[in-house]
């Protein structure tokens, strides 16, 4: 749905493109200028299906992951935006992705500029830093938190890491800009319209 929610409030004549898997993506434009919005589903593994399949057979040259996090750092609050400069993960596909070695998920740093530059234009506060992408939305691990808190991570998801591998193995950009939803280990979250 957050899908559709971007493509009517931010395109011109979006237009639904595709529904496979119950997944919906739209197209129309912005500035005259071709853009796509098309919904991941959650977590790497699913994202990886969508994304691969967007480069692969559309030509796909820049993700944006526009999606929601919980905060972990203790300066955080409900609405504030984060930018990822780069995505720890328990997941192993891009352990995988790279022969068994770690990879560095990393975005585009052109792409993750713009995105910080145009949040500055248009006056709104925006935290750039390292996340954490959880294959575990209840994270069974009571310290996991407060290791990543320590470790500087700002807020943790489930999808970036695994964009920002897929998008290396082929040659594309990709960011992801998240807005805090809840608090880890604090009170109050957004019920899912406020997420939207």
């Amino acid at each position: 749905m957050r899908a559709r929610y971007v493509a009517e409030r931010f395109l011109d004549d979006p237009g639904l493109v595709t529904s496979v898997r119950n997944m919906e993506g739209y197209t129309g434009t912005y500035r005259n200028r071709r853009v796509s919005v098309m919904g991941t589903g959650m977590g790497i593994p699913s994202t990886l299906i969508y994304t691969t399949e967007l480069i692969r057979e559309y030509a796909v040259t820049t993700l944006i992951r526009v999606g929601s996090a919980g905060g972990i750092a203790e300066d955080l609050e409900l609405r504030d935006i984060v930018i990822a400069a780069g995505a720890s993960t328990d997941s192993n596909t891009n352990r995988t992705r790279f022969g068994g070695f770690d990879f560095a998920a990393i975005p585009d740093f052109a792409l993750t500029r713009l995105l910080v530059e145009t949040a500055e234009e248009h006056h709104v506060s925006v935290r750039v830093g390292g996340i954490v992408s959880s294959d575990q939305f209840y994270q069974p691990q009571a310290e996991f938190i407060a290791r990543a808190r320590k470790m500087g991570a700002l807020a943790a998801e489930m999808e970036a890491a695994g964009l920002f591998g897929v998008a290396a193995e082929h040659g594309v950009r990709a960011g992801a800009i998240l807005t805090i939803s809840d608090i880890i280990d604090g009170d109050g979250d957004l019920n899912p319209t406020e997420r939207e």
